[in-house]
């Protein structure tokens, strides 16, 4: 197996005193586009709705916005009042978000169409324009399209890092995120990431905290992508690479990949008290074969060895 040398090198590179410091933040991609961001809002809440939703969340949380809060003002636009941006690194400003905000209002203005035919594919649950126009119908989109509110979201967006209230709409943009106390228990409508949930440190302490934050029959939805973020040549072959070797590439990095399985998510996830209301799977067969795993992962399942990508959705119980 071909062991990339780059993902080594920076790994090693954490371990000398101060580089880190010198190393450059990378853009995460994706939230950087308004076009993106409308995408995975428009996806969460079409397969929220499919799977028993019924009105639109007061309160939402997302987890690793990125370069912009793009996914949580797409929320707003749809009648989410209160706002929660958690992530590790500050990659966002002021100024991307109101150029984010003022693109998504002009697609929200128009109605359009789902920008990609993305997994999981969800176009059978749209209208004929490919938006769910029966979730964000004329009336709803009428009193959160209303000029004061915009208003307010704007004014929201640009004092972000202060405290506000602005017509009872708050953004709280939390960097770094660290324990379960950032947010008030019970106090969450909605949780969502998009490709981030393969990045965190310690997803039972993760699901630990949405468990807390979540009101009763409070909702989480989350896209978790299993490949390699380019750190080898076969989308798993991180999983062929020996323990010491991922030492390596890992170095002192906060957070990479932590090779965590869908089926220890789905665990994780109902041992922490969830009910699975969906469970969608993505799976690929050109990946590294069994004999190609190192001792760590002999004995994975099937499924999760050419499992890509996950989509999870649970609810708090009563």
């Amino acid at each position: 197996m071909i062991v990339k040398i780059r993902p080594v090198v920076k790994g090693l590179l954490t371990y000398i005193p101060g580089v880190q410091r010198f190393l450059p933040v990378k853009e995460t991609g994706g939230t950087n586009s308004a076009r993106y961001c409308y995408e995975v809002w428009l996806k969460h809440l079409t397969l929220l709705w499919q799977n028993g939703m019924r009105s639109i969340p007061d309160t939402m949380a997302e987890l690793g916005p990125g370069d912009s809060i793009g996914v949580g003002l797409a929320a707003m636009l749809s009648g989410v009042n209160h706002y929660y941006a958690l992530d590790v690194v500050r990659y966002s400003d002021i100024e991307t978000n109101v150029q984010i905000f003022d693109e998504l209002l002009t697609l929200f203005e128009s109605r359009a169409a789902r920008p990609t035919r993305g997994w999981p594919d969800y176009d059978q649950y749209l209208d004929d324009n490919l938006f769910p126009g029966h979730i964000l119908n004329d009336n709803l989109l009428r009193q959160t399209l209303d000029e004061k509110r915009i208003a307010a979201i704007r004014r929201a967006v640009t004092h972000i890092d202060h405290e506000n209230d602005h017509m009872g709409l708050t953004i709280s943009y939390m960097v770094p995120w660290s324990d379960q106390g950032i947010i008030k228990r019970n106090s969450v409508d909605l949780i969502l990431s998009h490709a981030v949930l393969e990045h965190v440190a310690d997803i039972e302490d993760t699901y630990r905290a949405f468990y807390l934050w979540l009101k009763p029959r409070g909702t989480m939805s989350h896209q978790i992508d299993f490949k390699s973020h380019g750190l080898s040549d076969k989308w798993n072959g991180y999983r062929g690479y020996s323990e010491f070797l991922w030492k390596m590439i890992m170095g002192r990095r906060p957070f990479l990949i932590n090779r965590k399985t869908h089926s220890e998510h789905v665990d994780c996830i109902r041992k922490n008290g969830f009910h699975l209301i969906c469970d969608l799977t993505r799976h690929r067969t050109d990946g590294l074969r069994r004999e190609d795993l190192s001792d760590y992962w002999k004995n994975m399942t099937d499924e999760d060895l050419t499992c890509s990508e996950a989509f999870i959705q649970a609810e708090k119980g009563a």
